[in-house]
């Protein structure tokens, strides 16, 4: 390619960009920063309300976590005020994955970040800083990253050798800020999927609550709320005549009589993952359905597929739609063990096997489905349970019989057929956002790399995305 290209460690770069060290493209007071040491900063310092602080748990695909961030006083917030965050800062992991950033948005303004952080600020009149975040996702910055990490066992970053990084980029802001925009539509195409599933899905989970844990139209009738040719949401005239208009006494509690108290493990199956070798993840038509591939507080997350070549059991095979529990956490607030998903249709792989540390149960009785499953598995009384067949200290484990001995009052088969139809609905509506979202996903990553190196200039690039409606 002759002179046209630049040689860097991430690879070839337009000749006509400039390469700088990152320390001369940050802020000059605090441009490279390590988060408060431990003296500084307790866990019994932490508060109920307060100031979020961003943690390594809470760097998503560029995008900060909100969901259980610890918060500090505002005293704490004052002391610490030096480790406060701006409006277009840098998160990077500086412990494990040392690849993992966040750019920090509006709404983050003002947050803190821990001693297992670092923050880079970059000076918005040098370089545009969501330029910068997208290129610190190059895939080869983040192997590269990775290499010059030190440490064998628990591999760490620090402020020298972020300092000593060569960043290279278009002299022009604007060109900056117009390849920042191309990828950030694409990002934010993909966050307002996420935010509409995310309501969809606490729509469906509330319905879930008020007919099967609190037992409203049960209540409605008792406390004479509810009248025939009225309704309440969700709820049809006759599937009200359904619900029972009294409480009984059972081992739970009151529950609405003629519904039975049962076990879990008398109507569903439950199936342990395959273990696997590193030396069997490679790439393949087949992948793993891991640790990852759960959300915080429960949830699927289509990125934490693991390409497999090994081999499996016919039962290990999870199908698009079933649901899985997760078996294993290492998160400080078990925010993951015993927590469901249910396992989306890939467009990557041909199939999905799940690995050690998922838990397949499949349902054996007709009086139960999927559906009602998952959201059973995210009831607090689920969640409590679950959590109380743990063992270990730092990685959490589940216990065998932690899910078939949970017990619940089953409903008629009628009631849970007729949930099942709404939440399928919502959850076939789930599906398709998040296939959209992958297919989005893969554009984004598609066009990274090429328009942040230069191979692909800003108009061809709007042109391509034009020609697909985006």
């Amino acid at each position: 390619m002759g002179s046209k290209w630049i040689e860097t460690p991430y690879g070839q770069f337009s000749a006509d960009f400039c390469v700088d060290r990152l320390f001369n493209l940050c802020d000059a007071n605090q441009g490279i920063q390590t988060g408060p040491f431990g003296s500084q900063l307790h866990q019994e310092d932490y508060v109920q309300i307060g100031t979020p602080i961003i943690t390594v748990e809470h760097l998503g695909e560029n995008r900060i976590l909100h969901a259980n961030t610890p918060k500090v006083s505002d005293d704490d917030r004052n002391r610490l005020s030096r480790y406060r965050l701006n409006k277009g800062d840098i998160v990077f992991s500086r412990v494990g994955s040392v690849d993992r950033r966040a750019l920090v948005r509006e709404k983050e303004e003002g947050w803190l970040f821990s001693g297992r952080c670092l923050r880079v600020r970059p000076d918005p009149k040098k370089i545009d800083s969501q330029f910068l975040s997208y290129f610190f996702g190059l895939p080869a910055f983040k192997e590269h990253i990775r290499a010059i990490a030190v440490g064998a066992t628990m591999p760490s970053l620090n402020t020298s050798l972020l300092s000593e990084i060569a960043v290279p980029h278009p002299s022009n802001i604007d060109e900056q800020r117009a390849i920042a925009h191309i990828l950030g539509t694409l990002d934010d195409k993909i966050e307002l999927g996420r935010k509409q599933n995310e309501t969809l899905e606490a729509m469906a989970r509330a319905l879930f609550k008020a007919w099967f844990v609190d037992f409203e139209p049960v209540r409605a009738k008792i406390e004479g709320r509810w009248q025939r040719g009225q309704s309440l949401p969700g709820l049809s005239a006759h599937l009200y005549d359904i619900f029972p208009d009294r409480l009984v006494d059972s081992e739970l509690g009151e529950i609405p009589e003629g519904w039975d108290v049962v076990a879990l493990g008398e109507l569903v199956e439950t199936v342990k993952g395959r273990s696997y070798k590193s030396e069997e993840l490679v790439e393949s038509d087949t992948a793993l359905v891991t640790l990852k591939s759960f959300a915080r507080g429960g949830g699927y997350r289509p990125d934490g597929l693991k390409p497999f070549a090994g081999t499996y059991k016919v039962e290990q095979v999870v199908h698009p739609g079933e649901v899985v529990v997760a078996c294993t956490d290492v998160t400080q607030a078990a925010e993951v063990i015993g927590r469901p998903a249910i396992v989306r249709r890939s467009t990557r792989y041909q199939r999905l096997v799940a690995s050690l540390d998922t838990l397949i149960v499949r349902p054996k009785d007709s009086r139960i489905t999927r559906a009602f499953l998952y959201f059973l598995g995210g009831t607090e009384a689920f969640v409590s349970h679950t959590y109380a067949h743990t063992t270990g200290t730092t990685v959490l484990h589940l216990g065998r019989d932690a899910v078939p001995s949970f017990t619940f009052a089953r409903p008629p088969a009628q009631l849970v057929q007729k949930f099942d139809a709404l939440a399928a609905s919502v959850l076939e509506r789930i599906q398709a956002t998040e296939q959209e979202s992958e297919t989005l996903a893969q554009l984004r990553d598609t066009l990274l790399p090429k328009l942040i190196s230069g191979a692909l200039r800003i108009k061809d690039a709007e042109a391509f995305l034009q020609e697909r409606g985006l």
